[in-house]
Protein backbone atom coordinates (compact mmCIF):
# COMPACT_ATOMS: atom_id res chain seq x y z
CA UNK A 1 0.00 0.00 0.00
CA UNK A 2 2.90 2.35 0.73
CA UNK A 3 4.17 1.85 -2.83
CA UNK A 4 0.82 2.87 -4.28
CA UNK A 5 0.73 5.96 -2.08
CA UNK A 6 4.24 6.92 -3.21
CA UNK A 7 3.27 6.54 -6.87
CA UNK A 8 0.12 8.62 -6.46
CA UNK A 9 1.98 11.30 -4.51
CA UNK A 10 4.44 11.67 -7.41
CA UNK A 11 1.59 12.34 -9.88
CA UNK A 12 -0.34 15.51 -10.60
CA UNK A 13 -3.82 15.34 -8.96
CA UNK A 14 -5.70 15.10 -12.29
CA UNK A 15 -3.34 12.38 -13.50
CA UNK A 16 -3.77 10.39 -10.27
CA UNK A 17 -7.56 10.61 -10.48
CA UNK A 18 -7.51 9.51 -14.12
CA UNK A 19 -5.37 6.51 -13.17
CA UNK A 20 -7.65 5.57 -10.27
CA UNK A 21 -11.00 6.10 -12.01
CA UNK A 22 -11.26 2.73 -13.83
CA UNK A 23 -10.52 0.78 -10.67
CA UNK A 24 -12.87 2.90 -8.56
CA UNK A 25 -15.66 2.31 -11.10
CA UNK A 26 -15.04 -1.43 -10.85
CA UNK A 27 -15.10 -1.44 -7.05
CA UNK A 28 -18.12 0.86 -6.78
CA UNK A 29 -20.09 -1.31 -9.21
CA UNK A 30 -19.97 -4.12 -6.63
CA UNK A 31 -21.50 -1.97 -3.88
CA UNK A 32 -25.14 -1.21 -3.27
CA UNK A 33 -26.42 2.34 -3.72
CA UNK A 34 -26.23 3.17 -0.02
CA UNK A 35 -22.58 2.16 0.18
CA UNK A 36 -21.72 4.13 -2.99
CA UNK A 37 -23.43 7.25 -1.65
CA UNK A 38 -21.67 6.85 1.70
CA UNK A 39 -18.31 6.56 -0.05
CA UNK A 40 -18.83 9.60 -2.28
CA UNK A 41 -20.24 11.61 0.61
CA UNK A 42 -17.15 10.73 2.64
CA UNK A 43 -14.93 12.01 -0.18
CA UNK A 44 -16.59 15.40 -0.41
CA UNK A 45 -17.74 15.89 3.16
CA UNK A 46 -16.11 18.76 5.01
CA UNK A 47 -16.17 19.05 8.78
CA UNK A 48 -19.14 21.18 9.78
CA UNK A 49 -20.51 21.40 6.24
CA UNK A 50 -23.74 19.95 4.90
CA UNK A 51 -22.69 18.66 1.49
CA UNK A 52 -25.36 15.96 1.36
CA UNK A 53 -28.13 18.47 0.75
CA UNK A 54 -26.33 19.79 -2.32
CA UNK A 55 -25.65 16.39 -3.90
CA UNK A 56 -27.70 15.12 -6.79
CA UNK A 57 -28.93 11.57 -6.71
CA UNK A 58 -26.22 9.20 -7.87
Amino acid sequence: MKELQDILDAMEPAEALAALAPQLRKFLSHLDEEARVAFVTGLIDEAGGDKVSSMVHL
